[in-house]
């Protein structure tokens, strides 16, 4: 071997191999390994048993290799092969390996010719060969066969793509030489993930069957199609060789007498064929994993440490120990009360940065959907006049009253407090939805734990619902106390004086809570009612104030587009339509004017509900109101118009009064009903489930299966125990390494841009007459042959350059597949 020292290197991360891979998928960790690509019957599985010496691969018409097959070689003194998924068994007889990989391939992809990305592990010890790892992949084809689907070339493709654009993994290009080299499938999916050509070997077979009077020299010699790592040309046995069951050692000797005796390829026998090619691929496989090991020890120490806390706590649970299942009880339980106080109360450790959280949410339930419900639940104006129209009118019966009265005021300010109801019970409503949920998201973190998290969900949801009742019924409470007297002696109550002098003056109305011009709210919203000649729907940076709503191109505020007053404005709500994914809001004059240039409303799209809401409660603080419909299911005229000027007067008396009253009932709910949902709802079911939830869980009786294990978790369990007893192994592997030894430099770069990626559609292929014009890279180094009792001369200290080319990481090229013909 190239690598004195290191003969043992291969084998150990054959060893790392194998314990990652009883842990499956759960673990992936780029290993080094050499990737042989080709189309079909291009010689792939040949050379494979030329290296083993061996016939022991299907054999067949059309795609055979349906599943990766990773192959370990190992040099020992018996001869034998043994596969990952049936360890106890050794094959010594190479047919019964041949129909085991059969057998395995079938039982995943059936007998329709189909593909699976699921590899097959075997390992072949013999003296007759050099420590190897390859994967056989599937042969790249073009035309389905049989059964199989009509995207079966860019199924392999990928299949493929997912070995090889691993930077740990050397590509074994195999091209037979009766086909033009610039045509290489292998070829041009090694140039997709390995354009500089650090990992790409190209291996050339079939050099026996060229046409009479042609050869590959040049190619051999790397100077018409130069690869940086060059080429090796192998013969292999012909089919009607193998039909002969014509002797593999046979075969080898054929082949160097072969290079030795062919005019074109005797000068340079001595770096062709299989041994020469097994030497070359030992060698560089052992400085590939030599120049790896620091990124692969660094991956696995990451991977342990991360799953070090977790199989600790798994290594501790005893299932069938009482007393640590129900140490775990407890601290599952005090773990829940912990998490819903977090989530309610709020906390610095580990913010939520995506959505609002269980306490920011009610809070803006306090203080802006409650406020906004108490505006829309308001009468307007018109229906307000109306009522107490009415009112005063039924009072006063077939008399006409002189005075204004209080009867009228009592009945419009008690109907208007009944009113309060709804609002309340929906306020209540939401916030049991946002606690509910709030439980949901903790006791997701029992799924371990089927019967404890049933059983814990239902304990708090009953509880929850049983304070949402608690609650309404303190809502009527607080309701029937603001009906059960009307304070007119109240210091905010303007009295009949202030109301008549209200009356005669001129006053409107101003914004709640606007002071001046301030700023109410910031934000992108979309105008989604301008039509596509115009320019179509846009976003926009809007401002929201007291007096005014502007919008600008962007955040930075510097260039306005419009400034639309406030005055006359309500907003009314938008369907949402089928296609959309916006949360739309319209905006309209009640004089019936133009509100935005020649639209007679403004549409503005928000991307959430959340969002929807957040800004109605804005503008409802900026004083534009929702639209209100009136509608007089008695079928009485409208009293807009009072033909009596005394009555007139005395309507707007009792409105003002009304209007005055009700805005310190509004004060008061607002004031008092979060303090109410805070008290007998969220602290209750806080403090209810701290200090009751365990006790009515043990109440249960029921302790022997509240902490029995899911399915799932105990699987879970077992991966996460197994994933680290194989990252210990495979650190202990690595541990035993020495990388103390010698290299043989990289070639150094050449002109490959005659590969044209696969990505690309094919250009016209170089022809033999060209050879000028390329960069020519030197032959592929010398190497002694495996027999040789001298070590080779010595290269030590000779390293890779630390500075390479850059080069973007590799991915997976995905193809659209081609179209299903329908047929009839």
């Amino acid at each position: 071997m190239g690598n004195r020292g290191m003969e043992e290197l291969i084998p150990l991360v054959n060893q790392l191999q194998d314990a990652l891979s009883s842990v499956g998928h759960t673990c992936s960790l780029d290993l080094p390994q050499i990737a042989v690509v080709g189309g079909q019957s291009a010689g792939k599985s040949s050379v494979l048993e030329n290296f083993v010496g061996r016939d022991f691969l299907p054999r067949g018409s059309g795609i055979v290799t349906r599943r990766p097959l990773i192959l370990q070689l190992l040099s020992a003194d018996a001869e034998y092969g043994e596969f990952l998924h049936c360890k106890e068994k050794k094959f010594t007889d190479f047919d019964e390996i041949q129909q085991e990989i059969e057998a395995e391939t079938h039982r995943l992809t059936g007998s329709n010719k189909g593909i699976s990305p699921v590899p097959i592990h075997l390992r072949i010890h013999s003296p007759h060969v050099l420590n190897l790892t390859l994967v056989d992949l599937p042969g790249i084809t073009k035309v389905p066969v049989g059964d199989q689907p009509s995207d079966i070339e860019y199924q392999i493709r990928d299949m493929i793509m997912q070995f090889i654009c691993k930077e740990h993994c050397l590509i074994l290009a195999v091209t037979p030489a009766n086909m033009d080299l610039a045509n290489s499938d292998a070829l041009k999916l090694a140039k997709d993930v390995d354009p500089q050509g650090l990992r790409t070997i190209g291996v050339i077979t079939k050099l026996d069957l060229m046409d009479a009077g042609t050869d590959a020299r040049v190619i051999l010699e790397n100077k018409l199609l130069p690869l940086r790592r060059g080429y090796i040309g192998v013969v292999n046995r012909s089919q009607k060789d193998i039909d002969g069951k014509k002797d593999i050692k046979a075969a080898l000797l054929a082949e160097q007498k072969f290079f030795l005796s062919h005019p074109a390829y005797r000068h340079m026998a001595d770096r062709m064929g299989t041994p020469y090619l097994q030497r070359v691929l030992n060698q560089q496989l052992t400085n590939h994993i030599r120049d790896t090991l620091p990124a692969v020890r660094s991956l696995l120490q990451d991977q342990l440490l991360a799953l070090n806390k977790e199989a600790e706590e798994y290594r501790q649970f005893n299932p069938e120990d009482l007393a640590r299942r129900t140490k775990t009880l407890l601290q599952l339980v005090q773990r829940l009360s912990v998490d819903f106080e977090k989530l309610i109360e709020g906390t610095g450790d580990d913010v939520e940065t995506v959505s609002l959280s269980a306490g920011a949410r009610i809070n803006r339930i306090f203080h802006e959907r409650f406020p906004y419900e108490l505006i829309k639940m308001e009468s307007d104006e018109k229906k307000l006049r109306r009522e107490i129209n009415y009112a005063i009118r039924n009072i006063h019966g077939v008399r006409t009253g002189l005075f204004t009265p209080n009867m009228a005021f009592e009945a419009i300010v008690k109907k208007q407090i009944s009113r309060l109801k709804g609002p309340c019970f929906k306020f209540v409503d939401m916030v049991g939805q946002e606690l509910t949920s709030t439980v949901y998201q903790c006791i997701n973190k029992l799924s371990s734990f089927p019967k404890l998290r049933d059983e814990t969900e239902r304990i708090v949801t009953t509880e929850i619902r049983q304070q949402e009742s608690r609650c309404r019924d303190q809502v009527l409470l607080l309701i029937d106390i603001q009906l059960a007297y009307v304070n007119t002696k109240h210091e905010d109550f303007i009295g009949f004086t202030n109301a008549q002098r209200t009356n005669n003056q001129n006053n409107q109305k101003t914004a709640p809570g606007s002071t001046g011009n301030q700023v109410i709210r910031k934000g992108w919203l979309t105008i989604s009612n301008i039509g596509i000649m115009k320019g179509g729907a846009k976003e926009y940076w809007f401002i929201l104030t007291a007096e005014s709503l502007c919008w600008y191109k962007d955040d930075e505020e510097k260039e306005k587009k419009y400034m639309l007053s406030l005055d006359n404005l309500q907003l009314r709500d938008v369907e949402k339509s089928f296609m959309s994914s916006k949360f739309i809001f319209s905006l309209f004059n009640t004089e019936l004017r133009n509100v935005y240039k020649d639209y007679k409303s403004l549409d503005l799209a928000c991307n959430s509900q959340e969002e929807l809401e957040s800004w109605k409660a804005s503008l409802l603080q900026a004083g534009v109101y929702p639209e209100r419909v009136t509608v007089d299911a008695e079928g009485n005229g409208s009293p807009e118009y009072f033909s009596d000027p005394q009555l007139e007067r005395q309507v707007e008396t009792i409105r003002s009064l009304v209007e005055s009253y009700m805005s310190i009932i509004y004060k008061t709910i607002k004031d008092l009903m979060p303090k109410t949902i805070m008290h007998l709802m969220v602290n209750s079911v806080k403090e209810f489930i701290s200090s009751e939830l365990l006790a009515q869980l043990y109440a249960l009786g029921e302790g022997a299966t509240l902490m029995d294990e899911s399915a799932v978790q105990q699987q879970h369990r077992q991966e996460v125990l197994s994933k680290h007893a194989a990252l210990k192994e495979a650190l202990a592997v690595i541990g035993q390494i020495s990388t103390s030894t010698s290299t043989t430099p990289l070639p150094p770069p050449v002109d490959s841009s005659w590969i044209q990626p696969s990505s690309l559609p094919p250009q016209k292929s170089v022809t033999s007459n060209r050879p000028t014009g390329r960069g020519q890279a030197p032959p592929a180094p010398r190497l002694p042959s495996h027999t040789a009792p001298s070590a080779p001369p010595s290269t030590d200290g000779i390293h890779l350059p630390t500075i390479q080319p850059h080069r973007p990481p590799p991915s997976v090229p995905r193809r659209n597949p081609p179209p299903i013909p329908n047929v009839k």
